[in-house]
């Protein structure tokens, strides 16, 4: 459901309703300095009866890591075990802008807030020697507490939204899933070598984790009109999404071999030209990390995404209504059975 904005609040939970009906698996919301996902999630999950709720994500500077578990628990609680925590530690501008929170040792902050978040939802007393959680402060009144609540699950699932090399090996070392953006089939090999060595160091088994990829979604006969709604989302995250600096969806686009067409949406980005910019994405680009065409071509796109190794993969819709996009909802459905990939 991306960002909910504006006066379509309800389009998202009638989209959800119509996922739950056919047979989705998962409905995320998203958070940056607008509506919180939390709330939208709880009242989705009141609309819905099966499928999954799922933070995609809650922002780390946002919260403090025991506000996160008492969320998570009451969520789940509320939804019958059907939340899904995915966490973020968001970029400097929002988290030092928005949350006055600074943006510093991004890996070492996530890597305390989940232990402190897994010792919560495990009901354990709550103790953490850390560098940004320490509890209970050393010098004060406070004592170690335990979450009076008893959640549904001891063990919630948390994903943690990626791109990095090292964040990605954070990930796969500490998380139960990852969140992608831009996930692209014929760059998958390096960003899954990281998780890989993540889970190796941790002992765990690449089995059981989940790679869930956001993937852009528009069905239609024409690619270059397929990829046009979708160009002005690639270029707010590849030009915005960040210092000229620091960008991490930029380098992203840059590892995948995009590097004068990532630099030129930047710098017309950044120089307020956001149509220019649009228009500067490589139509390569948009078409490697989304679902774009008609519904033959849909179902090799379905294959080429499980054969990388997505093993939850999210559609994002950007139809013009609702109308258009439950018909994308639908058509994805028919695409997925026309694949095999359930058997």
């Amino acid at each position: 459901m991306g960002y909910v904005v504006g006066s379509r609040v309800q389009d998202h939970v009638e989209l959800a309703r119509e996922a739950d009906g056919l047979g989705y698996s998962v409905a995320w919301a998203a958070e940056a300095y607008g509506s919180d996902a939390p709330s939208m999630l709880s009242y989705v999950a009141a609309r819905t009866q099966r499928i999954d709720v799922g933070a995609a994500v809650m922002q780390i500077p946002a919260r403090t890591p025991a506000m996160t578990a008492m969320t998570a628990a009451t969520i789940d609680l509320l939804s019958g075990g059907r939340f899904r925590l995915g966490l973020g530690v968001s970029g400097p501008q929002v988290s030092e802008g928005w949350h006055g929170v600074r943006f510093d040792k991004p890996l070492q902050r996530t890597r305390e807030y989940v232990d402190v978040v897994r010792q919560a939802l495990r009901r354990e007393t709550v103790r953490h020697d850390g560098e940004f959680f320490p509890l209970p402060l050393p010098d004060g009144p406070g004592k170690a507490l335990k979450l009076i609540l008893h959640p549904v699950r001891s063990a919630i699932p948390i994903y943690l939204a990626a791109i990095g090399p090292k964040n990605l090996e954070l990930a796969g070392e500490i998380a139960d899933g990852w969140l992608a953006i831009f996930f692209s089939p014929g760059y998958a090999d390096e960003a899954l070598a990281s998780i890989a060595a993540g889970r190796a160091r941790a002992g765990r088994s690449s089995t059981a984790f989940d790679v869930a990829a956001s993937v852009p979604t528009v069905v239609g006969d024409d690619l270059e009109k397929c990829a046009e709604p979708i160009r002005s989302y690639a270029a707010l995250y590849l030009g915005g999404m960040g210092s000229r600096e620091q960008n991490s969806y930029n380098q992203l686009a840059c590892r995948m071999g995009f590097e004068a067409g990532a630099k030129q949406v930047q710098d017309l980005f950044l120089d307020r030209n956001y149509r220019a910019a649009a228009a500067a994405v490589p139509l390569e680009f948009i078409d490697s990390t989304s679902l774009l065409g008609p519904p033959g071509r849909i179902v090799e796109r379905l294959h080429a995404f499980a054969a990388a190794g997505v093993t939850t993969l999210n559609v994002a819709l950007f139809g013009e209504d609702l109308a258009a996009r439950t018909q994308t909802l639908r058509q994805v459905v028919e695409a997925f059975a026309a694949t095999g990939l359930a058997d």
